[in-house]
């Protein structure tokens, strides 16, 4: 087997690679830069895999060494030359480089580690891998700082990096700051390859804190939201209003537009797209097509301009952390599958809005799905949804966001593209949870 083989048949294993249940047809290696000789030794590779008409471009971090402990079993490759090749993130004798070389802001090779001016970085710190990302790999340092490891690379401007430092040099305090990155160059563009933020220590995610609250409303027979010591309405008001004032930062530093009536429109018809496809990939939800398509006219027949402006793009509960001081935003890369241009494009800061809507009814319903009993528990979960959606918006609107309630015919139509959105989702890759969508839509 060569060494592109061994690679590519470990590679499709991985949960972060995009193109499950699609055959590679070739893998190649773009760029092979040596970070660490010797043994152990490390290799930053650069990788294309094609699969079909369309390729995508990976890195990987290829630890190596003669004998492999048992603590990296987990995480082998296969074999090269004679030696154990691995996952080098997952080691922490040679992660600790990475993070020596941002601190000292080296060059290896192709590669270039950079410092933000007046980042307090240790160094010499173990590292530790988090678990359950889908799309890229985080190592956290000690207790004070976070590496974000992009597994797909796309040359230009990495938007999280790129909205990061414009907030931080606003003074947010609604996001965990950047200490550094490492970029190469793609396509004679520089690429981030990955970034260095602090590291929030004793907080929790959106997601957790959201699905515990739903978690203790179910085990109280009877209860309604609110009833339940695990109410969540307070954190979601604060929630909307921290979102309000990153909106406002993030249009401070990129600045605002505003879509006339023809864009508007537009907008509408690429939702109309969508729902015909989602309709012949879901028959089911041909249900709903006339009260869907009735939202997306009523968008388009809105004659006053909207408001635009850089958003997150990816909004829902796993994105944010509430921590001792409030809550923190994290990962400004909007949706990984989009295009770069889209992802660092303005849209109606609603949009965020709407995803965290939605994230909100995931949290509520997601919980429901294997549970006997979940037809009775159903109107509990919708009044835990409209509490939450209550409260954010009113968190979101009093902190001076644009008020959701007197712009329901847009928040509408981003609600209903949403969950077409999702309903396509999981029927490809979660099926017993196309419920979810497709409830939300009924009731809205």
């Amino acid at each position: 087997m060569t060494f592109e083989d061994t690679l590519a048949t470990w590679l499709v294993k991985q949960r972060w690679f995009a193109g499950k249940g699609r055959t590679v047809h070739a893998l190649t290696v773009l760029s092979d830069t040596e970070i660490i000789p010797g043994d152990p030794g490390l290799r930053h590779l650069i990788v294309s895999v094609s699969q079909g008409v369309t390729s995508e471009d990976y890195q990987l971090f290829v630890g190596s060494r003669a004998r492999l402990p048992a603590r990296l079993r987990h995480v082998r490759i296969g074999t090269q030359g004679g030696m154990q090749i691995y996952d080098g993130l997952h080691d922490t004798d040679l992660t600790r480089d990475l993070l020596d070389a941002i601190v000292a802001e080296r060059s290896v090779g192709t590669l270039r580690f950079y410092r933000v001016p007046g980042a307090e970085i240790g160094v010499g710190l173990d590292s530790l891998v988090l678990t359950g990302e889908q799309s890229n790999t985080s190592l956290v340092f000690g207790e004070s700082a976070i590496m974000k490891v992009f597994r797909r690379v796309t040359p230009g401007p990495n938007p999280d990096l790129e909205v990061s430092l414009a907030l931080a040099g606003l003074g947010s305090s609604h996001i965990a700051e950047p200490y550094g990155w490492v970029e190469t160059s793609m396509e004679d563009t520089p690429t981030v390859l990955a970034i260095l933020s602090r590291y929030l220590r004793a907080a929790s995610d959106g997601w957790a804190l959201a699905a515990i609250s739903v978690r203790d409303l179910y085990a109280t027979e009877g209860a309604r939201a609110g009833e339940v010591g695990g109410d969540f309405a307070g954190e979601a008001e604060r929630l909307g209003a921290a979102t309000a004032q990153v909106h406002r930062d993030l249009a401070e530093a990129f600045g605002r537009t505003e879509f006339a009536p023809e864009a508007i429109r537009e907008q509408a018809e690429q939702m109309f797209r969508r729902l015909d496809i989602a309709i012949a990939a879901v028959p089911e939800l041909a249900a709903y097509a006339d009260k869907i398509g009735d939202a997306f006219s009523n968008l388009a027949k809105l004659i006053d301009p909207v408001a635009a402006q850089r958003v997150h793009g990816d909004y829902h509960l796993g994105q944010v952390m509430r921590t001792q001081t409030g809550w923190i935003v994290l990962d400004f890369e909007g949706e990984p599958a989009s295009p770069l241009a889209q992802r660092r494009a303005q849209s109606s800061p609603l949009r965020d809005v709407a995803g965290m809507l939605r994230s909100f009814e995931y949290a509520a319903r997601h919980q429901l799905i294997t549970r006997p009993d979940a037809a009775a528990l159903a109107p509990m979960a919708s009044g835990w949804v409209r509490r939450n959606s209550d409260a954010f918006c009113a968190g979101y609107a009093a902190a001076g966001g644009l008020d959701p309630a007197e712009n329901w015919v847009l928040l509408r139509a981003m609600l209903l593209d949403k969950a077409v959105y999702e309903v396509i989702y999981e029927a490809r890759n979660r099926p017993t949870w196309v419920s979810i969508p497709l409830e939300s839509i009924a009731e809205l």
